[in-house]
């Protein structure tokens, strides 16, 4: 896992730890030396912590006068174990939340597992919040496994993904086709994402 880096196509547009709205703003990096684990695998330093012992994140792009952010995950979502909702609620959606973001794209590829857990609470506080602006959850390109997991414990109530949020190639595109395109999805004028 060491190998695996976040995307960083769109860099030449959008740092989180050189804009002073980020959550991330003023962290500093290294390319040698390697202290996030999950379990007994070393990640990449690129990957940001943000309190989960399990899941990581790279805010990739935020636009801050359309109100979104794109995110990268890594690791496992655990939220029976590592309540990772939370974190991942308190320490980067709300910090962007107060910034004017409100609605949300997260990039999956990289979430191996993911554990649900009968309590809610945050994402129907998450999701009250947001839909009050007109935003939105998005979370594209789960595995399948992870879909079916977040689908038994209902998390369609609160975030988009599925079938037609999935196989889409957004490394190839700009940030803001990309929102652009999920938003349309979102609202139901279009019907799938294509790859």
């Amino acid at each position: 896992m060491h190998d695996i880096e976040p995307y960083f196509g769109w860099r030449e547009l959008y740092v989180a730890s050189e804009d002073a709205r980020s959550p991330f703003f003023g962290r500093k990096y290294s390319e040698f030396y390697f202290t996030n684990k999950l379990y007994n695998f070393y990640l990449h330093p690129q990957w940001d912590e943000f309190g989960s012992s399990t899941l990581y994140a790279k805010l990739l792009f935020t636009d801050y006068e359309l109100g979104y952010a794109l995110i990268e995950l890594i690791g496992e979502w655990n939220d029976t174990l590592h309540n990772d909702i939370m974190f991942l609620k308190r320490e980067i959606a709300d910090a962007l939340y107060r910034e004017g973001v409100y609605k949300f794209v997260f990039f999956c590829e990289n979430v191996l597992n993911f554990h649900g857990t009968v309590e809610d609470d945050y994402y129907a506080e998450w999701s009250e919040e947001i839909r009050e602006e007109g935003g939105w959850v998005a979370v594209l390109n789960t595995r399948l496994h992870v879909e079916e997991e977040m689908q038994d414990c209902h998390l369609d109530y609160y975030l988009h993904f599925g079938e037609a949020y999935n196989d889409f190639n957004w490394r190839s595109q700009k940030p803001n086709l990309v929102f652009h395109v999920v938003e349309a999805l979102v609202e139901g004028r279009t019907q799938r994402l294509a790859g």
